[in-house]
């Protein structure tokens, strides 16, 4: 068997794209990790540099001749309509060259914030002067911001005309649940919250676009380069006439796949103005109505056999979506075997607030810390290990093993077997989290590896790099291939003008895009070694490529040509080979868990994070840097959702209250601690007393790439919330658990004891 691959070659004199036939060989692999001089290993990002000194180029880093700034004006009340709107005293306003109405009298209003009005002008202060200029009349309705208000059915109603905020409902039940709850040994019943967070990119949204004619060139902060070329396409008359950069980019975690509002104003306003428009978000419009991670509510009913064996659930749940219907996990259930009886309802519930997005891992985080919380709480009525119950309900011997390891190095047996046992002011407990996750590649990605005669090496493809090293990876799977060092190897990417890049969402950037790089980084070894052999006067299958990029006669040292000798025997174009996706390489199913040590001190409700253990499986390591600081920013995050991070909405005005990266708090160093990240056995056995975040990657003997930048999220904050259930034995319902909710349920405690 053969395959075909493309190549460049001199055709009469011209060098000219071909297909060549080369032997087939054994079906796509990696190859032995151990025999790995790159791939696998701690690489810096090739980056790296240009970051840190300042001269990567983000979106909001273009600056261009005549460039005006973009703002957008947000409605004033949370609900009804515009009576009159009038932009003429912002276009008189000196220094505005455009101004666009996006709404006309008459237009609803779900919203506080929403966008009713842009403006573009020569300085970022002028257009906030030319905001103040436009004149709105409103006519005021009654709106609803809490989820829980807004279900009754009393309520305003976000869209008018509908009988109930609550919409898209759905379930399903298999077997008799009500008979089986009848026979359980031990049943528990709780409503369990998990808040809605905001994605608090550091990049705020927004392009920088210009013009010129029907061309239209947009930098973006994006995460699909190419789905945002399709969008703007629509503009300008077609993809064809789009071109997308984004060279950098400052986080996403799933809220930046489309142009926006903001993407289509500035390609309006930029039109309108004959000049180019950098429109990126003020961070309060950031904070307050562009996208969020849906909150989710459940009651939750579970009951087991004296043994832990579950023999029914019940589950009604809803998630608060803002001005439109939202959808989690919940329904994923806690990682277990089903119960052969269960009932699920699930609704979803408007109120007058922003939509949502997807956020890292999307409702996954949601099910876990609501579904966790159930069974720790199940465990406690039984009086049993929450360990063991979860391993009763279930058969996949990966996780259990990973469920070992994790328990193993955080010191499982030092929990209180009794949740609150322990004596003082200051609590300690120690609680587990669970996690799975797709992370599979899907095909379309074309991935060209360009070697020029001087023997510089380029790898090729259009995707975005979302923050988790794409370049690094991309550059280091042909430097491997080739017999080069990282550094012979530049990575290219980020320009629609490139090969098909995937979207960087699903944890599947990595399992789309590194095959069809291995796949072109094989069939330009494959060129090379034909050059090679055309050079030697041998035949292919005869030529071996070793280090540096060497090639020789197999057997014959003396026999060789360096690397710039081969490359030198190339066309005047050098060489450029294409490789596409390849299903072999990949996989998908990551599993994972996390384990969690915290001190409460029951005086203030304070909760201190001690250590986190996260034991996630992988696949086929790229790059072990790259996945160390995955898996370590998961956890980081996981730890300001479990205690940090909240919206505050203003009932009396319909605004949030805390737009900004001051009230709206993020998990800093404080809140983390030490960050120790022992990745290969032996590992190191922490003491009780040691301060820290111990993240674990647990390799799987897959051989394949699999994504792991959303499952290392998803247990953390549920680990964190069981361990502190297990400090002071009552449950915090509604997370995060600020010290207002510990306090709160500490006192629940002691008036149910009293």
């Amino acid at each position: 068997m053969a395959r075909k691959v493309k190549v460049t070659k001199v055709v009469n004199g011209i060098d000219t794209e071909v297909e060549e036939e080369v032997p087939d060989g054994p079906p796509a692999a990696w190859g032995d990790p151990k025999a790995m001089r790159i791939l696998g290993k701690r690489n810096p990002r090739q980056e790296g540099p240009e970051k840190v000194t300042g001269r990567a180029k983000y979106a909001s880093d273009i600056v261009l001749p005549g460039m005006c700034y973009g703002r957008f004006l947000g409605a004033t009340p949370a609900a009804g309509k515009v009576a009159a709107i009038d932009l003429s005293a912002a276009e008189r306003l000196p220094g505005v060259k455009a101004v666009l109405g996006m709404a006309m009298p008459g237009a609803v209003i779900r919203y506080a914030g929403q966008p009713l009005a842009a403006v573009a002008a020569i300085t970022p202060e002028i257009a906030e002067d030319a905001l103040r200029a436009i004149k709105v009349t409103y006519e005021a309705a009654k709106f609803v911001v809490d989820h829980h208000k807004a279900a009754d059915a009393t309520a305003p109603k976000v869209r008018p005309g509908t009988p109930s905020n609550v919409v898209s409902p759905g379930g399903k039940t298999e077997g008799n649940v009500e008979d089986a709850f009848a026979k359980a040994a031990a049943v528990v019943e709780g409503t369990y919250e998990a808040q809605t967070r905001l994605h608090c990119c550091l990049e705020t949204h927004g392009h920088t676009v210009k013009w010129d004619g029907d061309q239209l060139t947009v930098w973006a902060s994006t995460q699909f380069i190419q789905g945002v070329r399709d969008q703007f396409g629509s503009l300008a008359g077609g993809p064809k006439n789009v071109r997308v950069i984004c060279e950098h980019m400052g986080g996403g975690f799933g809220s930046k796949f489309g142009m926006g509002d903001e993407g289509r104003m500035a390609a309006l306003l930029a039109k309108k103005a004959n000049a180019p428009v950098r429109f990126m978000l003020a961070r309060q419009d950031e904070q307050m109505w562009n996208f969020r991670g849906p909150g989710a509510v459940a009651d939750i009913k579970i009951g087991a056999a004296a043994d832990g064996t579950l023999v029914a659930t019940h589950i009604r749940a809803w998630n608060e979506g803002g001005e439109q219907a939202a959808s989690t996990s919940l329904n994923d259930g806690p990682y277990i075997v089903a119960p052969l009886a269960w009932k699920a309802e699930f609704s979803s519930v408007l109120t007058n607030t922003a939509g949502t997005a997807a956020l890292r891992a999307p409702g996954r985080p949601q099910a876990e810390v609501i579904w966790g919380a159930a069974l720790d709480d199940l465990a406690a009525k039984l009086n049993m290990d929450p360990l063991e119950l979860r391993k009763k309900n279930h058969n996949d011997p990966v996780r259990v093993a990973e469920w070992d390891l994790g328990a193993k190095i955080i010191g499982w047996d030092r929990r209180q077997k009794v949740p609150g046992s322990a004596p003082g002011v200051k609590k300690r407990g120690i609680g587990m989290g669970s996690a799975t996750w797709g992370g599979g590649g899907g095909g379309g990605a074309q991935v060209d590896v360009v070697v020029g005669r001087d023997g510089s090496v380029k790898a090729i493809n259009g995707c975005q790099d979302l923050g988790t090293g794409a370049r690094t990876y991309v550059a280091g799977i042909v430097a491997e291939e080739l017999g080069l060092e990282l550094h012979q190897v530049q990575g290219v990417i980020g320009d629609s003008l490139m090969g098909f890049g995937h979207a960087s969402g699903g944890s599947t950037t990595t399992g789309s895009i590194a095959p069809a790089v291995k796949m072109a980084a094989v069939n330009a070894k494959d060129q090379l070694l034909i050059a090679a052999a055309q050079a030697l006067k041998v035949k292919p299958e005869e030529v071996e490529l070793g280090l540096g990029g060497k090639a020789q006669v197999k057997g014959q040292p003396g026999k060789s040509l360096t690397w710039k000798q081969l490359c030198a025997t190339l066309p005047a174009s050098g060489l450029k080979v294409r490789g596409e996706w390849n299903a072999d390489l990949q996989t998908s199913g990551a599993r994972g868990c996390d384990f969690a040590e915290v001190e409460v001190d029951t005086e203030t409700g304070k909760v201190t994070v001690l250590k986190v253990v996260g034991v996630q499986d992988c696949g086929f390591l790229l790059n072990r840097l790259q996945a160390e600081s995955q898996v370590m920013g998961a956890i980081i995050q996981g730890i300001g959702t479990a205690l940090l991070e909240e919206r505050h909405m203003d009932s009396v005005t319909g605004r949030m209250l805390n737009p900004n990266f001051e009230e709206y708090k993020l998990c800093g160093s404080f809140e983390a601690g030490g960050i120790n990240i022992p990745m290969d056995p032996p590992y190191r056995t922490l003491g009780a007393e040691e301060r820290g975040i111990v993240s674990l990657i647990f390799d799987t003997p897959t051989g394949k790439v699999i994504g792991i930048g959303e499952p290392a999220i998803i247990g953390v904050q549920a680990a964190i919330a069981n361990a502190i259930f297990n400090a002071i034995g009552v449950r915090v319902y509604q997370m995060p658990a600020t010290p207002d909710r510990v306090l709160a349920a500490l006192a629940r405690k002691k008036g149910a004891q009293a």
